[in-house]
């Protein structure tokens, strides 16, 4: 399984929120801190529905949690 190429401001995000742990964000996103941790690593791509669900918990639009880079031309 190759790498995603999505990025995620997850981990900044946390700190900015209080140092929100991952077992927190897990929890509050309805998944186990292991695919947590996947995702913020960039090993994984949440469903665009999880995807969704951790930008409503730091109260910011998704492409302030996760950014696709352009394709070079």
């Amino acid at each position: 399984m190759k790498p995603t190429r999505v990025t995620n401001r997850i981990r900044a995000l946390r700190f900015e929120h209080d140092e929100m742990t991952q077992a927190d964000l897990a929890d509050r996103i309805g998944v186990t801190r292991q695919t947590l941790i996947a995702i913020e690593q960039g090993r994984y791509s949440p469903s665009l529905e999880m995807a969704f669900r951790i930008a409503r918990v730091f109260k910011v639009p998704l492409d302030d949690v996760f950014q696709y880079p352009e394709e070079p031309s």
